[in-house]
């Protein structure tokens, strides 16, 4: 056979085509309501993050899960709940930003790590272990549960929240986003970048500055090959 071959694969890429635009618009539409319910999301996020602790602590007290691991855990969310001092701005230079991501990266290869390695069997008699031995080793289900809630969930959810700072439309209190706390608000300087003000955007969320920069990209990648006129062709 050698047409549904063919016709297989091009069905994957159509698939993983919808599957990605589907991802992409359920991002888009989560962060239009985080911008419309900032004190919700903020609300919402410190309870997560919250609740996130408690489990870590839970495991550790019950499930007997490593107590480095789990005091490890428990302080990248801790400094998770340092980026919502300005919630919904972030600075992509901020310190507490960049440990944060440094982090997400360190939980991830250490809870893997820990779950590579699986225990010993539960029995220590002197005879040959078998598969019933290995009663405290968790399912595929439950390590997938423990990284999506107690490892990727505050992340996501802040990166979905979060706005970067050079998309901030500067206003009162705006000086942490912008930089600009040494800059004078007079008459004059508001006259004269009034122009500047329209032309810029209100704050924008890190998913919605991502996908509008992927299709600007795809736009002007396809314009500069032609296979689309600029004046046809919009993201």
């Amino acid at each position: 056979m050698w047409v549904l071959p063919l016709i297989g694969y091009a069905g994957v890429l159509f698939g993983f085509g919808f599957l990605t635009l589907a991802i992409a618009s359920g991002l888009y539409y989560l962060s239009e309501l985080v911008e419309e319910h900032t004190v919700f999301a903020k609300k919402l996020l410190t309870r997560l993050i919250y609740s996130v602790i408690a489990i870590q602590v839970l495991l550790s007290a019950v499930d007997r899960f490593p107590i480095s691991l789990s005091l490890v855990s428990i302080g990248s969310h801790a400094i998770y709940a340092g980026n919502l001092r300005h919630f919904p701005i972030v600075r992509l230079t901020d310190p507490v930003f960049l440990l944060s991501c440094v982090l997400v990266i360190l939980n991830h290869f250490l809870w893997f790590h820990h779950f590579s390695a699986p225990p010993g069997p539960s029995s220590s008699r002197n005879r040959t272990p078998n598969r019933y031995d290995y009663t405290d080793i968790p399912s595929f289900t439950e390590i997938a549960s423990f990284f999506g809630i107690c490892v990727w969930l505050v992340p996501f959810a802040m990166f979905v929240s979060l706005s970067a700072g050079e998309n901030v439309l500067p206003s009162m209190g705006s000086e942490y986003a912008t930089g600009d706390s040494g800059r004078s608000g007079g008459l004059a300087d508001n006259l004269g970048s009034g122009m500047d003000l329209r032309e810029k955007r209100s704050a924008k969320g890190l998913v919605k500055a991502a996908i509008d920069g992927t299709f600007r990209w795809i736009g002007e990648s396809g314009q500069a090959l032609g296979l689309w006129r600029g004046d046809k062709r919009r993201f």
